[in-house]
């Protein structure tokens, strides 16, 4: 809703007279709960129904703006960001929980932000044979 929020407010419009209907943003919303988008790929998918692009899903076709959860992409992408972190690996060995922040960040960058924060911190403790505990 905040995306919508800004939206009206940059092109100085009502709400309700976005280019997108209230089937729309229910659809966005849907994909969001299924773990197709998250926030940030949701945003750009309201941009691109703004800008004329299509419905939601067009959009997330033309852009390719799908949520990466094949395990495979992904454990190759936490594998090389602690190949190339081996202190932050050590860290995180070592109880620093908080430390998998930046390997997480290592491996959205990777994906361009499409992957699933919340599962790749679970893959990088997994392989590092750390509990969140």
């Amino acid at each position: 809703m905040g995306e919508l929020a800004r939206a009206a407010n940059e092109s100085g419009t009502a709400l309700d007279e976005l280019a997108i209907t209230p089937e729309q943003v229910a659809r966005i919303a849907e994909l969001v709960v299924k773990g197709d988008l998250n926030d940030k790929l949701a945003r750009q998918v309201i941009e691109g129904v703004l800008a004329g692009e299509g419905t939601p899903d067009e959009v997330v076709d033309k852009r390719g703006l799908k949520v990466v959860s094949d395990e495979g992409a992904l454990g190759t992408a936490v594998d090389e960001a602690i190949a190339g972190n081996p202190g932050i690996a050590d860290k995180i060995r070592g109880g620093k929980v908080a430390a998998a922040g930046a390997l997480v960040g290592a491996v959205m960058k990777a994906t361009r932000g499409q992957a699933d924060a919340a599962r790749v911190k679970e893959l990088i403790l997994e392989k590092l044979g750390v509990s969140e505990g």
